[in-house]
């Protein structure tokens, strides 16, 4: 687990950093307006919600039939000619109606990012299946080549378009660059048009891949495929108002000009961003997890694996609470080009507990899945999409995007709680729920406790070394408590005999 972890949080974490290392720089105002920024945003927060709809559950789908023997031969095929043809279907669908998406997105002044955003998810649709290809198959480094190349290719023709031709067409309108590129075109066109083209790059390098599909259809196999994944589309769809919905949201919602809804979707995107390091080792950990989950439920004791796993999750993303939460002023400076942003910092400790409680859930979900009732996910992620729209309805007008912080934080904390409660009954997994709250606990009053002692002594060399000493003592606690676990570990182990 650790070592499938190791290879997909290489490539999935170097490839989302490389990505944030962008933030600083268009939230520079040389670079991008907020308004702008906050433009962006919200184009950025549909296309999550329209991957779900493009790709329907088919992957965890087709790590779940690929364990069965006689669909072996016929998954990879049978899957990869579904997802191909509906894409074709969806993107001419929503081509016609790009004007509404336009409009329901808060960018209907302009409707040519609904179209680069089409041909991003179509894309992004069309290497889905490959993609999970190469994890099943346990081919983490082809899989962490392709992502790394597709995102230095989206910074490097980001940074072209936005500082390299603007300087270029100044000094020389006549240029040659003037055939592609214009400055009465919306900075925001460009920064998608990057991703159109890094999107391209992926599904080039998958080549090998999608030329290995065989016209063959096992129209059965698609039947329980499809039985299978669609309560997971509920599942997807709801958990994406859950995670980028609240954008749209807090843009109609949030009173004011189209302007200041924009700054202000703008503030939130940039300080959500600041709870990548959890994000980015759940996304990691998802991609490692759920083909080992399933491999292993195929053995002896599969539930005592899981509760191990999840014990050194809830340490390790613990662990990045307290060093994100503490270390804000030195993380906000590096990751935010402007100040402005800095307005909306007190929404990244509330974001980081709520991504704890969604990791918990995503390790919660495996009892659903392997139980092959994948309805109760999609029961569970309703109720945490209507908790979601609830509260932002009610307290977006009144408190701006601290209301979709917050919305964000009791949405995971219920979901993780009602999969827990639910998944005991169906599939019992011996989870440490007393330890494990125990240690979310101390990690909060520690940042408490640091938040108060810097309301003494308000001053940045205090703040970092309380910080140092508190993460010290937490760690130091960690190896004293799971002593015995960590001398299990290979590296670690022998250091602490």
């Amino acid at each position: 687990m650790a070592s499938q972890t190791m290879w997909y949080g290489v490539s999935s974490i170097a490839a989302r950093f490389m990505s944030y290392l962008l933030t600083p720089y268009l939230t520079r105002t040389s670079v991008l307006k907020i308004s702008d920024y906050g433009k962006m945003s919200l184009v950025f927060a549909a296309i999550p919600l329209l991957n779900v709809l493009f790709t329907y559950g088919f992957e965890t789908a087709y790590f779940r039939f690929s364990q069965r023997k006689e669909y072996e031969n016929s998954i990879y095929s049978t899957a990869s000619i579904s997802l191909f043809l509906t894409t074709i279907f969806l993107s001419a669908f929503l081509w016609i109606f790009r004007d509404t998406l336009a409009a329901f997105a808060g960018v209907a002044d302009d409707p040519q990012l609904i179209e680069l955003t089409i041909l991003i998810i179509a894309l992004d649709a069309l290497a889905a299946i490959p993609f999970a290809r190469l994890r099943q198959e346990g081919r983490p480094i082809k899989y962490a080549a392709i992502r790394i190349c597709s995102i230095l290719l989206n910074i490097l023709v980001t940074v072209f378009f936005l500082s390299y031709c603007p300087k270029i067409i100044e000094n020389n309108p006549d240029s040659w660059i003037g055939f592609f590129y214009s400055t009465d075109v919306n900075r925001v066109t460009y920064v998608i048009l990057a991703n159109v083209m890094s999107s391209g790059l992926t599904v080039l390098l998958l080549m090998g891949q999608i030329g290995s599909i065989k016209l063959h259809f096992n129209t059965k196999l698609w039947k329980e495929m499809m039985l299978y994944s669609l309560p997971l589309i509920i599942v997807g769809m709801g958990g994406m108002i859950n995670e980028t919905f609240d954008r749209l949201m807090l843009n109609w919602w949030v009173p004011g000009t189209a302007t200041f809804k924009q700054e202000q979707v703008a503030i939130y995107s940039a300080c959500y961003k600041l709870s990548l390091l959890i994000s980015l080792f759940i996304q990691a950990f998802r991609m490692g997890a759920e083909p080992f989950f399933f491999k292993q439920a195929e053995g002896l004791n599969p539930q005592r694996i899981y509760a191990r796993v999840m014990k050194f999750f809830v340490i390790t993303v613990t662990t990045m609470f307290l060093v994100v939460s503490l270390y804000i002023p030195v993380i906000s400076y590096l990751f935010i080009g402007n100040k402005t942003y800095w307005a909306g910092l007190g929404v990244v400790p509330i974001l980081l507990l709520a991504n704890i409680f969604l990791g918990i859930y995503y390790n919660l979900s495996i009892w659903y899945k392997l139980s092959n009732k994948t309805h109760a996910g999609a029961i569970i992620t309703v109720i945490g999409a209507v908790i979601t729209i609830i509260i932002n309805r009610i307290f977006i007008p009144g408190y701006g995007y601290m209301a979709c912080a917050w919305a964000t934080f009791f949405c995971y904390a219920s979901m993780m709680v009602m999969s827990y409660i639910w998944g005991q009954k169906e599939y019992r997994i011996p989870y440490p729920w007393k330890k494990l709250t125990a240690y979310v606990v101390i990690v909060v009053t520690l940042f408490f406790i640091h938040k108060g002692l810097i309301a003494l002594l308000p001053y940045t060399l205090f703040s970092l070394i309380v910080a140092s000493i508190l993460l010290f003592i937490y760690i130091w606690f960690i190896l004293l408590v799971e002593r015995k676990e960590f001398q299990k570990m290979p590296v670690i182990g022998k250091y602490l005999k």
